[in-house]
């Protein structure tokens, strides 16, 4: 078998959503050899890098990152490349692809949009929009990710959030799918285990059989 690392780099000058100096994390080293051991103090968002957002994120009484079952983060998973999408993810650019014949219940999909490792944060990012997550929705699929460091852009009631979220539809966020081709793989990506968490950093992995 064959893994494939689909995490980003956690580290001080990583991208970071709409550039805020808040989200960006800060690594402190706290003691040293000459002290007994190398330890340190990482201050992380839980929405930086490559993050599993929880229901509770967008939803008063979704459940928080602790309590969704670990079965939604890993299974048959298909990539799907949208890198020539423009502006927006539609069910039209599903269909036109023919992605809607492809998908299966209980898939996890993601949505390959970006060609280059992400060096720093596009305003103008490549978003799925509500039609999009409708369909999805409506196919059962078991999880749906994407290579950007956000499902919506500027939308202001977060449809797209609430629509999969609704029907427990975990998302995730700040994958590296440019190395990455069209097609059916293994996935896992497990969330920490954070008490009334809204999200989670994940180590997320394909395998190839």
């Amino acid at each position: 078998m064959k893994i494939y690392d689909i995490s980003v780099e956690i580290r001080e000058d990583m991208p970071v959503y709409k550039d805020k100096n808040e989200k960006k994390p800060k690594l402190k080293v706290t003691r040293t050899l000459k002290q007994g051991a190398n330890e340190s103090k990482l201050e992380i968002d839980v929405h930086t890098g490559t993050h599993a957002d929880s229901f509770f994120h967008m939803l008063a009484r979704g459940k928080t990152i602790e309590k969704i079952q670990l079965e939604k983060f890993i299974g048959n998973c298909i990539v799907l490349d949208f890198t020539k999408a423009k502006n927006k993810i539609t069910i039209n650019g599903i269909k036109n692809n023919n992605y809607n014949k492809k998908i299966k219940k209980n898939d996890i999909v993601l949505l390959k949009t970006r060609n280059k490792p992400l060096k720093k944060f596009d305003y103008g990012f490549t978003y799925v929009d509500k039609t999009a997550a409708q369909f999805l929705k409506n196919k059962k699929i078991k999880l749906v990710g994407i290579d950007q460091l956000g499902i919506e852009r500027n939308q202001p009631s977060h449809e797209t959030h609430k629509i999969l979220f609704k029907k427990n539809i975990p998302i995730i966020e700040g994958l590296e799918l440019s190395k990455i081709k069209e097609g059916r793989y293994f996935f896992i990506g497990m969330p920490l285990k954070i008490k009334d968490g809204d999200a989670s950093p994940i180590r997320a992995i394909l395998v190839e059989w």
